[in-house]
């Protein structure tokens, strides 16, 4: 499958991406901003491919920029599909479930599906209606509340909640994977489940969370939006709150660390690695798992995917910590000493060869832009 996307810099573009990437399909075509302004430009990188994804659109700033900026683009995208020499078989727009409710925001969602519609042509107009969209990296106090609420529960703070309305939630990989039409797994699900919570409940789950969570003990995870919710809030943490230190209890008999303290189920293996030798190079983009060094010394590498930055964690035996590993970051450990290196992982599923979510991904790979 051929792709191309606009908005691909924004959150719902940056989760595309990785599912793209994920599902082994063709780096997309990305087309910015500047692209739009050009209709050759524009047209040259949208020919032949399968499905364009619109996602590029403004829901913050003045009426007036809302209104105009969500047209302007839609607008920009026809006057590149009508000179398109071989357009693609479909045009899929992120659409909003707001769309058409007498808000500037709404009003022009709307008006760029009938936009996009007019120019479509041979092309199938995919118009999807998105809900409020949750997941890793969101920006606060913009994207979502979801997004608002980790990042006051991760700098220490507490959410206020001053209108206690109903919400649905849609996981953002869920919300990429119906604008793919990627098949169904077990970690995606291109109808989009969505998860039905009052905005306090939402904030006291979440509360929850952080508060099991600051001692390192997993929460209980019983469903899969607890999963994502749980993932979402950890983005906020990485790197800063990496790695978490183990208490060490010594006696006469020797030494216990208690490694997981989980209040849900698990699974719980060792490897042993002989120097110089490296593990993982992958990333997931549900799976919970810790990684703590019993024996020997290491490195844990990690970098998200899509970007260059990679993120170092000296680690060893003789002082027990925990790195849990993000979701959607690429990661690895390396025996950096002389002898056998021990290490426990733990992750909140048992594997399912069937849909194992590892993703192959080498953390020092300098990726293609995202």
């Amino acid at each position: 499958m051929r792709v191309a996307l606009t908005g691909a810099d924004g959150f719902l573009g940056w989760h595309a991406q990785v599912l793209v990437r994920a599902l082994g399909w063709p780096a997309p075509t990305l087309i910015g901003r500047a692209d739009l302004a050009d209709p050759a430009v524009t047209a040259g990188k949208l020919h032949g491919v399968d499905r364009v994804l619109h996602l590029a659109g403004v829901n913050r700033g003045t009426p007036q920029e809302v209104a105009t900026g969500n047209t302007a683009l839609a607008e920009a995208l026809a006057r590149a599909l009508r000179r398109c020499a071989e357009p693609p078989k479909s045009v899929v727009y992120a659409n909003s479930t707001q769309a058409g409710n007498g808000t500037p925001y709404g009003d022009s969602k709307a008006a760029a599906a009938a936009i996009l519609a007019g120019a479509a042509g041979g092309c199938q107009l995919v118009d999807v209606h998105l809900p409020n969209l949750y997941g890793e990296h969101g920006r606060p106090f913009y994207n979502s509340v979801t997004a608002t609420f980790c990042r006051l529960l991760a700098d220490g703070g507490a959410p206020e909640v001053h209108d206690d309305r109903e919400l649905d939630l849609v996981h953002v990989t869920d919300a990429a994977a119906r604008l793919l039409d990627a098949p169904p797994t077990g970690t995606w699900d291109a109808s989009m489940p969505a998860l039905r919570i009052g905005v306090r409940a939402l904030a006291d789950r979440l509360a929850d969370f952080a508060a099991t969570y600051r001692g390192a003990e997993i929460p209980a995870l019983p469903d899969r939006h607890d999963v994502r919710l749980f993932n979402t809030y950890r983005s906020h943490l990485f790197p800063t709150g990496c790695p978490m230190p183990l208490v060490r209890r010594s006696d006469h008999r020797g030494d216990l660390v208690e490694t997981v303290r989980s209040r849900g189920a698990g699974q719980t293996f060792c490897s042993t690695s002989h120097p110089g030798v490296t593990r993982g190079s992958h990333f997931h983009l549900a799976k919970v798992e810790r990684f703590a060094v019993l024996r020997g010394r290491a490195e844990i590498r990690l970098r998200r995917v899509g970007h260059r930055q990679v993120h170092r964690f000296p680690v060893g035996g003789e002082n027990p910590v925990v790195v849990d590993m993000p979701t959607m970051w690429a990661h690895d450990i390396t025996n950096t000493g002389d002898d056998e290196l021990l290490t426990l992982f733990w992750t909140n599923e048992l594997f399912d060869p069937a849909r194992p979510d590892t993703c192959p991904e080498p953390v020092t790979e300098v990726p293609a832009a995202l």
